[in-house]
Parts: structure tokens; sequence; C-alpha cells
């Protein structure tokens, strides 16, 4: 069977940073895929060829099959062909990973590891501390009136209420709260030149390797010393909980050490600030539906399920196949390797109605932004928790909200979300 190839212009925008900053010209390109060829090869001249998956159908069915579909076995986040080889060069085994976290892990060491801290992100567990998450939202929001009626939500607000929670929760102190923010936007926004550590457009792979190796060392300083100190002085957080786990009757070695406390402390607030910039991006432009949602008894889980789906803060991953299997009438082979693109998936017009408008009102909102399977979002019920408590704290004490200026986007295959959300508004 001959490989579906796509259109030259459709495999160059999914592996353009400036194409998801753009948001737009992106979506043609994968509602154009998702109607012609749902499943099918992105040849681009710097990358090896991958199969671009854009429809939910078939993205769940890769999530929900990691016996067959790995995390492991290349990049788990599209990487470039010099990319990948000057990572392999530079990592243990040559396994390519510079960071070896949850996602980059497949069975038996994912499970052993999530389990170590998957108890916290539970419900159950959450109860215990939204008391705290609410009195930082209160505190967030007063700092917000404060400014005296407009200010950049995605920088002021939404950036800062996420990292403190997380922060808080994983035992980093609030004087430490702009490093773990500046590195996390110099890891995710590497491709951004507003974000990255050079200030600079990025033209090698040599540039980009080297930079993401000055961020992953001073995240691995840090947690050094943290974990040291856990160790002596065990306390009440997850910061304890990883830096005195065992796994196979042994401490977590270094570099798993290091990966565990970087997926935390990254993945779990620069996502959930992208929905919640989101979710206020549209109230603002909407005011009908922020009078609606200002109201205090107002339900807002709607609200925050439809702006996780509209948002998508994590735009990919990668999966390698294990095995020659057949998904969406392809014949996929042993090493192939695949973008699950859930930008794609989440406005996949066979699953949502009126997939490009914003509607809170979705009887079954089925979107995957949080992934599928088993290396589902160890922070999900966290994130919609901090969203709520968020819109409950913040939307009742506004009377009017609006944009103020243009919003503008991340530029990143990977992580995305808002950069700039200026807003005006006046309090209740």
């Amino acid at each position: 069977m001959t490989k579906p190839i796509l259109p030259g212009e459709v495999a160059a925008a999914v592996v353009d940073p400036v194409a998801y900053g753009t948001w737009d010209g992106l979506h043609q390109q994968l509602a154009w895929a998702r109607a012609n060829a749902p499943l099918a090869v992105a040849e681009n001249p710097d990358h090896d060829p991958f199969w671009l998956v854009t429809r939910h159908a078939d993205v769940m069915a890769i999530g929900r099959d990691p016996q067959r579909f790995a995390n492991a076995v290349r990049p788990t986040v599209l990487t470039n062909r010099d990319g990948e080889a000057l990572a392999r060069a530079a990592t243990p085994g040559n396994d390519g990973h510079l960071i070896r976290s949850l996602v980059q892990m497949d069975a038996p060491d994912h499970m052993k590891y999530r389990l170590l801290t998957q108890s916290w992100f539970m419900p159950k567990n959450l109860k215990q501390v939204e008391d705290r998450i609410r009195q930082i939202a209160r505190e967030t929001v007063d700092k917000l009136l404060a400014t005296g009626g407009e200010c950049d939500f995605a920088r002021d607000v939404a950036a800062h209420y996420p990292l403190h929670v997380v922060m808080d929760i994983l035992g980093v102190p609030p004087e430490d709260e702009p490093r773990m923010l500046m590195l996390t936007q110099q890891l995710f926004g590497s491709t951004d030149p507003d974000l990255n550590r050079s200030r600079e457009a990025i033209t090698s792979a040599e540039q980009a390797i080297a930079m993401l190796h000055y961020v992953i060392a001073d995240f691995e300083n840090y947690f050094r010393e943290l974990t040291a100190d856990r160790r002596a002085n065990p306390r009440q957080d997850i910061a304890t909980v990883i830096a005195n786990a065992t796994i196979d009757g042994g401490q977590i070695p270094d570099r798993e050490l290091a990966g565990y406390y970087m997926i935390i402390a990254t993945a779990g607030h620069d996502t959930t600030s992208a929905s919640t910039a989101g979710a206020i991006m549209e109230l603002a432009k909407n005011p009908a539906l922020f009078e609606r949602f200002r109201a205090a008894d107002s339900d807002k889980a709607g609200l925050i399920e439809e702006a996780i789906r509209w948002t998508t803060p994590v735009q990919h991953f990668m999966r390698t196949a294990r095995a020659d299997v057949e998904i969406g009438g392809q014949q996929i082979r042993e090493g192939d390797w695949l973008m699950l693109n859930y930008v794609s998936a989440n406005r996949d017009e066979a699953v949502f109605g009126d997939a490009f408008a914003f509607d809170p009102d979705r009887a079954k909102n089925q979107q995957i932004a949080f992934g599928f399977g088993a290396h589902v979002c160890l922070g999900q019920h966290l994130a919609r928790m901090e969203m709520r408590i968020m819109m409950e704290e913040l939307l009742p004490r506004l009377k009017k909200l609006e944009l103020a200026g243009e919003p503008a986007r991340v530029e990143s295959v990977f992580v995305g979300g808002l950069k700039r959300l200026p807003i005006r508004f006046e309090a209740a």
C-alpha cells in the first residue's frame, strides 16, 4: 500500500512555530487534512517523515495503545533531523531524550514512576488544598484589581496564578517562582524570540540544543539542592515525596529525579495558564457570555472544559510504532513516527458540532487536550480545579471586561497559548 503524502503547505504548517502563533492559517490546513488526508505522511526537508494524525478517533486509538505506540524510542516532541542526532549524541544510551520524565517513559517504568505521586493529584486529595488554592486566587484577583483597570492578563495574571499554586504544592518557596517561570518559558518557548533564553530567532539545531542544555542544567542544579534539603528536612509537599521515593529498592536516579521535578514544575502551570487566558479572552470578546458567567451561581464547568478544548495548550506529542498496525485505514509500519496533533483533534467536525465556535454549552465535551490513555495528564484534575476557583473568584468581582489590544500567541509547535492578552475592565 502506498503511503498518502500531505501537500507541501500542510506539511510545512504543522512543523512551523510561526503557524501555531498565527493560528487561523494552521487551522485551515488541519481542516483540509481532516477532510482529505486525515492520516498521511508529512515530508519536510529538515525532518524525518512522520504520519500526521488529525482525527479525534485516530488520536484516541493511538493514545489507548501504548503497547504498540511507544514514547521512549524517539523524541516525544517534534525534533528536526539534526536536533535528534545532536540529542542522541549527548544523552545516556543515545536515547535522544534531553529530559527523561513520565512523558518519555514506557511500561514498566512509566507506571512505577507515575504511581509515586498520582494520589496527590486525585480529586479526593486535592480537596485538602482547595482552601489554599482559593486563597491564592483571591490574592491574585486583588492584585489584578489594583492595576487600575487595564493589564496584560496573560503576562500579569495567568502566568503567575497556577505557577504559585503548583510551586506551593511542590514545595518551591515564593521567592524562587520567578526563576521557575523564566525557565519554563525558555523550555517550552524555545522557538519564540520573545520567550527563549537568547531572545533571538533560533536558526540552527546546534543553537537550539545548546540553549536547552543551559535551561535543563539550571533546573537540575536547582532541584539538586531542593532534593538534598527534603532528604534532610522532609515536609508535607511533593518535593519530599519525590526526593525520598524509591524505585526497584533504590533512590530515583539523578536523571529521572530531575525529570520528575521538571514535568511537575513546568507542565503543572504553563498549560493551565494558557487555558485560563483563553477563557478570559473569549469572555472579553463576548459581553453576553461574560454577563452569564460573572453570576456567582453560574456553573463554570462548561466554560472551563471549552476553554481547554479551544486553547489546547499541549499541541502535539510524537509516538513511534513498535509493530505493524492499521490505524484509520492506513498501514503503519514498525518504526514509523507519528504526530498526535491535539489542535486538530479538538476541532474535529465529526466530534464537535460547530467546532470553530466557542461553546460552553456542549452537551458532552470530548476534548482531549490532556491526552488520552496511559499517558493522560497527571495534573488534569488540579488544572480544572484551579481554573474553576479562579473564575469563581474573579468574574463576580468584575462589572465589565473587554479586549484592550490584539492578543498574541506563543510561536511554538509544542506548548502554545497566549503570551499577550491586553484587557480593560471595571470592578464590580
